[in-house]
């Protein structure tokens, strides 16, 4: 295994593993033995050790999820269409709650609930990550002749619709809470 493969095995692997188990029930040990990393590559490749790891898998994590915002958002001229479709892609995500499984990034909200009031680091690599959707949602109100006041408006409580819901559904073992604020869309952006 290269020293690149390596890396990327390791963040894979922690960013599953706090998928599936939150951030303080990972052990470092857990992420060697599942990315069958050696012992000694871990302070090699992040010398700040697990939490390090974290912060760079929530932005990963970030990374990718903003990518499917903008294709979702950038596919529809009107705002309630483009949101309601967005949300309908993440409701789609938990039509196989065993398919979550699978995914490559880490439920942000509730890594942020676990870690945000004992890790400072971790707690600011979460809130970058949500101002760089609330940007991207931002843009799009903006687009679509959204005053700035109102746009910001929208989209925190967008993040926090979704947000709330993906823990919902999580908690649920169901996408419901998804395809119930995917409704109240209209009325959320009925004021420019």
């Amino acid at each position: 295994m290269s020293k690149v493969q390596s890396r990327e095995k390791m963040l894979e692997a922690a960013t599953r593993l706090f998928h599936l188990k939150g951030y303080h029930a990972t052990g470092v040990n857990q992420i060697l033995q599942e990315s069958g990393a050696p012992k000694g590559s871990l302070y090699y490749h992040f010398p700040g050790g697990k939490e390090q790891l974290a912060a760079e898998a929530i932005q990963l994590s970030g990374q990718l999820i903003a990518g499917d915002i903008r294709v979702h958002l950038d596919k529809y001229e009107d705002a309630v269409q483009a949101f309601q479709q967005l949300i309908q892609f993440i409701a789609g995500q938990f039509e196989r709650i065993d398919g979550l499984l699978e995914l490559p990034t880490v439920p942000l909200g509730l890594l942020a609930a676990e870690t945000a009031q004992v890790n400072e680091h971790l707690r600011q690599t979460c809130e970058e990550t949500f101002g760089m959707w609330e940007s991207l949602y931002i843009g799009k109100l903006l687009q679509c002749g959204y005053s700035d006041e109102r746009a910001r408006v929208i989209s925190t409580s967008m993040i926090a619709l979704i947000e709330g819901s993906v823990t919902l559904s999580l908690t649920r073992n169901t996408n419901g809470p998804l395809l119930q604020i995917r409704e109240l869309i209209p009325a959320l952006l009925s004021m420019k």
